[in-house]
């Protein structure tokens, strides 16, 4: 497995395609890393895999952008990288075995690849993606200390989203259908969890909120409705739109009235990741409890089956190539 990838072939089918050896030269400004972990991104590969919202019909297609390798080789140009550093990559290139990335000087660091700190689980690394995801949507949305935030949905964006809202000081409440993920979110930090299965949920959310920031990790079409029509989200508030969607419906006084705002964020910074870092250092953000499969490259087509028919299954998902 040490020259394949992976892509989406059609609706819902999953293969490794011949990726082939690395480049025998590299540029003075690239790096060449061997993939040692990478980790699925549950909602987006999902909608890819099944050809839906913004993939519709985009086959075959490579997703996937969380990345933990070594570095073999380095251009003669490279600062900051040397051959045997472990990094993390958070290009948007699917996974494979290998990659070579150009680390030359840029204001933005828009390579999204830097060297892992020995003080962190370099396997935990493998979902700083979807964690680097939550941390830019909660910073862009200003969460604050003292903020309320409701987190809709604790898949695994939404889990982490919990977590970071609290790291920056806010009072999180979650909700979510499956009872094992609420324990999950309250023993991880979150102090509120509500079954959105009880006709009292929202009741519930109203006796806790108004709330400064609401999080929406999971895309059910009803949401921004109810949020209106249980009157959830504060003056100056923010809606976070973090779950794909087609198509949003809300009501035009939910944010007039209240000078309110709908918030996306899509992807990360490396400032993003640094702070994760910071936090996993403290062990204030915590990754392990999050991971509920670590399976060797080779049964990446079960995993896959099981993200196309029983989503639910799956929380955070690690391939480990070094068995391949």
């Amino acid at each position: 497995m040490d020259h394949v990838g992976i892509e989406y072939t059609g609706p819902g089918a999953m293969s490794f395609y011949p990726l082939g050896d690395p480049p025998s030269a590299l540029q003075p400004t690239e790096i060449l890393v061997r993939t040692r972990y990478s980790g699925i991104t549950n909602g987006t590969e999902r909608h890819s895999l099944l050809g839906e919202h913004g993939w519709k019909g985009v086959f075959p297609s490579r997703n996937g952008y969380q990345h933990v390798g070594t570095v073999e080789r380095i251009g003669s140009a490279v600062q900051g990288f040397k051959e045997g550093d472990t990094v993390f990559l958070g290009l948007y290139v699917g996974h494979k075995a290998w990659h070579v990335v150009d680390v030359g000087v840029h204001p933005t660091g828009a390579h999204l690849c830097l060297s892992l700190p020995s003080f962190v689980s370099h396997q935990d690394c493998a979902l700083l993606g979807v964690a680097g995801v939550a941390m830019r949507g909660v910073r862009r949305c200003r969460v604050g200390a003292g903020d309320k935030v409701w987190v809709a949905g604790l898949g695994l964006i939404g889990q982490f989203a919990a977590q970071c809202a609290r790291a920056l000081g806010a009072w999180v409440a979650v909700s979510d259908i499956q009872p094992k993920r609420l324990c999950l979110a309250q023993d991880l930090g979150s102090h509120m969890a509500v079954d959105a299965r009880l006709k009292t949920a929202f009741a519930q959310l109203k006796s806790a909120g108004p709330f400064h920031k609401i999080v929406d990790a999971c895309g059910v079409e009803s949401l921004f409705l109810n949020i209106h029509d249980n009157h959830l989200l504060a003056h100056n508030g923010a809606i976070l739109a973090l779950a794909v969607r087609s198509e949003t419906l809300f009501h035009w006084s939910t944010f007039h009235g209240r000078e309110a705002s709908i918030e996306v964020s899509c992807h990360f910074s490396l400032d993003d990741l640094r702070i994760l870092l910071h936090f996993m250092r403290q062990d204030i953000i915590r990754v392990r409890p999050l991971i509920s499969h670590t399976v060797p490259i080779q049964k990446a087509p079960e995993i896959y089956e099981q993200l196309r028919d029983h989503p639910k299954d799956l929380l955070g998902v690690v391939f480990d190539w070094s068995e391949s």
